[in-house]
């Protein structure tokens, strides 16, 4: 029971140690400025905000976080920051470099955090007035790792630009089909149209004609040899019929 009360004062102070760092001095216009703060002294603030802020994000105060996170958009984007760089840091071991660099807005403190899978670099912005206005996590990667992710970007890039230059020019080679396709469209109604033609069939009357005519010659021809072996002097007795011939199909 005493150690979750000590453990649960600890988180309260914590929290109240990075509201003080991000939110005070709002109102302060003639606030003291760090020209007047030894380095070693920087650091070891700069140490307490990361610890803090380490602590937070464990995982043992979710509400909490979420509550100032909420309350604060710069904690925000400092939890955000180290929690996506936990998977690649591992566990928290120590704190390997501190230094402390003086800007005339502020100073930059940064710490080199050793992790069970990589280092990283911690980078924590004060301004002029003590406000906590950046907070990053930079994994530190080996060459041989940023190597394989540039080879692996690098391949991604290209394969994503082959993919789309072979979808476009199987588009384009498409194109081709669609004045066949509407050919064929246009083409059916015309030959639907055009079906109703087979009505030259009144030829064969001609012949018919022409064969008639050769055979009232022949009846002819025929008739005057029977008048001239009968003696008589005329076709007038005889009638001529005309002699159709039959058709065989």
């Amino acid at each position: 029971m005493i150690l979750n009360m000590r453990k649960w004062l600890l988180v309260l102070g914590m929290i109240t140690c990075i509201l003080g760092v991000s939110a005070c001095g709002s109102g302060q216009e003639d606030a003291a400025e760090w020209t007047d703060v030894s380095e070693e002294d920087i650091i070891s603030y700069g140490e307490g905000v990361f610890q803090s802020l380490r602590e937070i994000c464990s995982g043992a105060y979710e509400a909490e976080k979420a509550q100032y996170a909420k309350a604060d958009p710069v904690s925000a984007a400092a939890f955000s920051s180290w929690d996506s760089a936990q998977a690649d840091i591992g566990d928290y071991v120590d704190i390997l470099e501190r230094s402390a660099e003086k800007t005339n807005d502020g100073v930059i403190v940064n710490l080199k955090v050793d992790g069970t899978s990589h280092d990283a670099n911690i980078e924590i912005i004060f301004d002029d007035e003590y406000v906590m206005t950046s907070m990053s996590t930079n994994v530190i990667y080996s060459f041989r790792e940023l190597m394989a992710k540039a080879f692996m970007n690098t391949i991604l890039g290209m394969g994503t630009v082959f993919i789309v230059l072979i979808l476009i020019s199987l588009i384009i080679s498409c194109f081709t089909f669609i004045p066949k396709i509407q050919a064929a469209f246009v083409k059916k109604p015309q030959q639907e149209a055009a079906k109703p033609v087979p009505a030259a069939a009144p030829a064969p009357a001609q012949a018919l004609e022409e064969e008639e005519t050769d055979d009232l010659e022949l009846v002819a021809v025929i008739a005057a040899a029977i008048a001239a072996s009968e003696g008589a002097a005329s076709t007038d007795g005889f009638v001529v019929r005309s002699i159709r011939k039959r058709r065989t199909f």
